[in-house]
């Protein structure tokens, strides 16, 4: 369950920020989207080892970065 409190003068526009950053920092909306239809197991398998991959190729790229940056700052 998400609460979020209202601080003292803070503005109702400043307290609806906090909720949506709050919200969208816990997956919420992205865990509604996911569960508003029937994924068959098959097709979870398959997002899921996507998104495996993905990740993946993110940190090589993060590594590789990293990396270069240390070969330069040898030089």
């Amino acid at each position: 369950m998400i609460r979020v409190t209202i601080r003292s003068g803070e503005t109702s526009e400043k307290l609806l920020q906090r909720f949506k950053r709050t919200v969208a920092k816990e997956g919420l909306l992205k865990e509604i989207k996911k569960r508003s239809f029937y994924e068959k197991p098959s097709e979870e398998k398959r997002r899921k080892q996507r998104e495996f991959e993905k990740l993946m190729r993110k940190k090589d790229r993060k590594t590789s970065i990293k990396e270069t940056r240390r070969k330069h700052r040898r030089r």
